[in-house]
């Protein structure tokens, strides 16, 4: 199993308002970029504007950026698009076998490490901005915006 690629997917929508500001930024046009369903886009974007990540005007194909990119993390867009519940990313199979050693301690065992590494992913992305990601692909694509 992997993370929702809803994560990935906010992400891309994100930077491609931020990279396409000023033009238009319908669900059609995202989601041809994305290579998906634009109904998908619209389910994201919704979403994302619940987080108050981004304002959306219907009808007008106006989707922007409702923060500045520079305060937008990857943790907010992670929280925002539901990929797991809190304290929820790594699940341990419910009822082992109390009768086995392993079975009887397994969860006791893993589940703080299993913590540790869920707060860990948060802190690495509450340090990454919409900004960086925009620089970044700005700095590969070496292009002005769209």
């Amino acid at each position: 199993m992997s993370v929702s690629s809803r994560f990935a997917v906010g992400i891309h929508i994100l930077t491609l308002l931020e990279v396409n500001k000023g033009g238009v930024n319908s669900s059609e046009f995202i989601a041809g970029s994305v290579n998906t369903n634009p109904a998908v886009i619209r389910k994201i974007m919704g979403m994302l504007k619940k987080a108050g990540l981004v304002n959306v005007r219907p009808g007008i194909a106006g989707a922007e950026l409702a923060k500045d990119l520079a305060t937008i993390t990857l943790l907010d867009v992670y929280k925002a698009v539901n990929v797991v519940q809190e304290k929820e990313l790594f699940s341990i199979h419910e009822n082992p076998n109390p009768n086995c050693p392993v079975g009887r301690n397994i969860q006791n065992t893993i589940g703080p490490l299993f913590s540790i590494a869920e707060t860990a992913l948060e802190k690495a992305l509450g340090n990454v901005t919409i900004e960086d990601v925009v620089r970044d692909i700005t700095k590969k694509e070496k292009v002005n915006r769209m």
